[in-house]
């Protein structure tokens, strides 16, 4: 008995956590600074919103490097959104700025330079290094390490998608052939969706698209006690086909995060291909650490039957909740 009380204790923490973290809401700030003449520039700061609360950062240049704000801020609903013009009296190749709060924060910060003379540079700062320094010379290493950071960060920080994924895993656990083809079959959905989305080829309100992401992890649920109670259900026999019709919605989710930010101009192949591969790295981490804690706990352990029924309960209240929350949105 006193087993059985520390999972269901386990589990409520579980999914208590989860819903405090939320889905989405990790997306990084964002700094454009873009040439505009000999002198002038152009500085975009995008700061997202944690909660209802607008996170406490902002850039800090050198002395030689003057902002002037150009338009009031606009705050909506995932943060606010600065405009500044500025002057500099020297060459920007080289100058250092810092990331002022971002130390007290889990949030990167994706910073792109655009110069008159075609340069571009992409780099991103993190908590753990709020110093930023514009290179001398752009760098296609530097995009490929700042997308590949953002997609590994946003596949961890979506938890919806995380949800998904383990729902996908639960289905077809103990059948290594069926889990490899249903986990391929929903990453080529969504990176169609995706890349036709990042590049303007494709597009869809993000409410509607946020909502159906959590009807799909509802249905998978319902999907997982059906198949727990005998009953035939169709994500059982054809896993790899309801993770493909769920990926192109799910790669509409990811394009959401990356059209926020925006892609390089001069690197926007590089910049797609490696946030694409950062979201299947950070998957594909996901699953192993799942299939571990699997193998090295759930396995070892004499379950009672019930048990059975407390993930997918979970996971199906848990994805409810955020469905009825984006629906209402809406109205908002």
């Amino acid at each position: 008995m006193k087993r059985v009380k520390t999972i269901i204790v386990f589990f409520i923490a579980f999914f208590a956590l989860i819903n405090c973290v939320r889905a989405h809401e990790m997306r990084p700030a964002f700094l454009q600074i873009k040439q505009t003449g000999a002198s002038e520039y152009e500085v975009l700061w995008k700061i997202p919103r944690i909660g209802n609360q607008v996170l406490s950062i902002s850039p800090k240049f050198p002395e030689w490097f003057t902002l002037k704000q150009w338009t009031p801020p606009v705050e909506s609903g995932t943060g606010a959104l600065y405009t500044y013009k500025a002057t500099s009296s020297k060459d920007i190749h080289g100058m250092s700025f810092t990331i002022s709060g971002i130390e007290e924060t889990i949030v990167d910060v994706l910073v792109e330079v655009t110069l008159l003379n075609g340069e571009q540079f992409s780099f991103m700062l993190q908590p753990a290094k709020k110093i930023g320094e514009i290179p001398l010379q752009a760098s296609a290493l530097d995009t490929i390490k700042g997308y590949f950071l953002l997609g590994v960060k946003h596949i961890w920080m979506g938890i919806d998608h995380l949800l998904f994924v383990l729902a996908l895993l639960i289905i077809t656990y103990g059948n290594i052939r069926r889990l490899l083809v249903t986990v391929t079959a929903f990453t080529i959905a969504h990176s169609i969706t995706l890349s036709l989305a990042a590049l303007g080829y494709l597009g869809l309100p993000g409410p509607p698209v946020e909502a159906t992401i959590a009807l799909s992890i509802v249905f998978l649920a319902v999907e997982i006690i059906r198949g727990q109670q005998g009953m035939p259900a169709l994500t059982s026999k054809k896993p790899w086909l309801v993770a493909f019709t769920f990926g192109l919605l799910h790669g509409l989710g990811f394009a959401g995060a990356l059209n926020e930010t925006g892609l390089p101009q001069q690197h926007i192949p590089l910049a797609l291909g490696f946030f694409n591969i950062g979201v299947e790295a950070g998957q594909i981490a996901f699953i192993l650490v799942i299939i571990l804690l699997i193998k090295g706990v759930t396995e070892k352990i004499s379950w009672p039957a019930w048990s059975k029924k407390i993930l997918p309960y979970g996971i199906g209240s848990l994805a409810a909740f955020w469905l009825f929350e984006r629906v209402a949105a809406f109205w908002n």
